[in-house]
């Protein structure tokens, strides 16, 4: 059953990877295919390894080893980055995304040869696959990257290998291999970007809020590093080791982080922060609505555990969250996608330091959140850490940090669509497709629980909702492409009935790649 629909979950990554090849062909194309084949077979090394305890750290055991999607992510988006850089002369971005590119293929081959390196006996045929896959990445590079970049791929990859060493270690069980990859992929690639930019000095040139964005998410790794080493040798439930938590986090970041910030952007962070929020009456009233909102979700949370009947809640009462997220991000988008921007990078700090709070066990509110938490919990928070709403922000969030704005003068069709991903995939197609096919699917795909009513009703939900964003947003025009439109939602939406990966985080991005082309 299980090899059932790891086929299913292949096949429908393989006509995405096709189909975007279709259209967009340049010589990361063959390395892309070669890197796709590769994957395929080398996730069934990975999934052995995993079934078998083999694997040298421990991953989520509730899904498979998810190296096939996750491989494709980073370099198809670079590919599609590029093309649209290319069409509207942004040569700086169009050399940035080739690096992308590269850089996702480097990391995804690492893993892959991770995977073969601890497999016995040593499988030849997949040996060959993964050489010659290898001769075409290194040919590639050679003759795509001037040295400098390559230095740039090289460096990435280095902080990828110390950075999964220790975040694997210290959180056992959070992640599949392909989580691992996007996440901490992801990870490195920032932190490559804020080194890189910082030592060249190039502060107050880009947009603050890319800036805030790049050093929020290295200081909460950097918090999160720094903590477990700390705790590692106290006891973190006292209350002096909670005010040594408060006072270490409000002096790295006020000491730190924000002067690091304030370099860059060659301004306080806070005078600026200050001057953005209230630039004008729109984003106060956006900003009162999200309170609201807010409030709301808090007002569930606690509902929920007044009338705890169940150790968890049912999927049903969980898409309220995503409903809320639709609620939060739709007017966002239309009416000041920047305060969103920020809105959401401030948020996930939130997000983020509460875990820190919970798992920590920080007083006061440690045991608290954990109590609260602990309902909402689902088969995916298997570690130590719960990470199903946080991954959830991620799905929203993703596509609006990741739109392409100094080269939005080449969307058009689809690609209008790019900040609404993350809305149409996982706050409309998900919920939609787990409420319905919970409710009245009978028809089950093979090897999950999901059915086939659901992603139906999934890709008639997702269409409905962007004839409601043409309706009510003129920003959005799709004069051509309506094939391509369709297409990818039936694709992204046979992917979420197939994955057993975290579906928040890489159902937008796919949609967003296919959107971008």
């Amino acid at each position: 059953m299980v090899n059932k629909l790891l086929v299913a979950e292949s096949l429908v990554v393989f006509c995405i990877v096709l189909s975007i090849h279709s259209v967009v062909w340049d010589r990361f194309s063959w390395c892309t295919l070669a890197l796709a084949v590769q994957a395929f077979y080398v996730q069934h090394k990975w999934d052995r390894l995993l079934q078998s305890g083999g694997a040298v750290f421990q991953f989520r055991s509730s899904a498979n080893s998810g190296l096939l999607p996750a491989s494709m992510i980073i370099p198809l988006l670079g590919i599609v980055m590029r093309e649209r850089c290319k069409a509207s002369g942004n040569v700086y971005f169009e050399r940035f995304s080739v690096v992308v590119s590269a850089t996702g293929m480097a990391l995804a081959y690492f893993l892959s040869i991770i995977a073969l390196g601890i497999t016995k006996p040593v499988p030849k045929n997949t040996c060959i696959v993964s050489g010659a896959t290898c001769c075409a990445v290194l040919y590639t590079m050679k003759n795509s990257l001037a040295v400098s970049e390559i230095i740039e791929v090289l460096e990435v990859l280095l902080i990828f290998v110390y950075l999964s060493m220790i975040i694997l270690y210290l959180l056992p069980r959070c992640f599949t291999p392909g989580e691992a990859l996007i996440v901490l992929g992801g990870l490195s690639f920032v932190l490559n970007q804020l080194i890189k930019r910082s030592l060249n000095a190039v502060g107050g040139k880009g947009d603050p809020v890319d800036y805030l964005l790049l050093v929020t998410l290295v200081a909460l790794v950097l918090l999160g590093i720094i903590f477990s080493a700390l705790f590692f040798f106290m006891d973190s439930t006292t209350w002096t080791s909670a005010l040594f938590f408060y006072m270490m986090t409000a002096v790295l970041g006020l000491g730190v982080f924000v002067p690091w910030l304030q370099y860059l952007i060659k301004r306080h962070p806070l005078f600026w922060l200050v001057e953005f929020l209230v630039q004008s009456k729109t984003r106060l009233y956006l900003l009162l609505f999200w309170t609201c909102l807010v409030l709301v979700a808090c007002g569930i949370v606690l509902f929920q555990n007044s009338k705890r009947s169940k150790p968890q809640v049912s999927t049903i009462t969980r898409k309220y969250f995503h409903f809320l997220a639709v609620v939060v991000y739709v007017p966002g988008v239309m009416y000041d996608r920047s305060l969103l921007y920020v809105a959401a990078v401030v948020c996930l700090a939130v997000f983020v330091l509460l875990e820190y709070v919970r798992f920590f066990h920080i007083k006061p509110l440690g045991q608290t959140l954990r109590t609260l938490l602990t309902l909402f919990l689902d088969e995916r928070d298997s570690g130590p850490l719960i990470l199903s709403h946080i991954y959830l922000l991620l799905g929203m969030s993703l596509p609006v940090w990741l739109f392409p704005r100094l080269c939005a003068t080449s969307l058009s069709g689809p690609s209008t669509l790019l900040p609404y991903c993350g809305i149409l995939a996982v706050g409309v197609g998900d919920t939609i497709a787990s409420v319905c096919g919970s409710s009245m699917g009978e028809i089950k795909w093979p090897g999950t629980k999901k059915t086939f009513e659901g992603t139906v009703m999934s890709i008639f939900a997702q269409i409905i909702a962007v004839a409601l964003i043409l309706i009510f947003d003129s920003s959005v025009n799709i004069n051509t492409g309506y094939v391509w439109l369709v297409g990818s939602i039936t694709l992204v939406s046979l992917l979420e009935g197939f994955t057993t990966q975290i579906d928040n985080l890489i159902l937008p991005l796919y949609l967003h790649i296919m959107f971008m082309v």
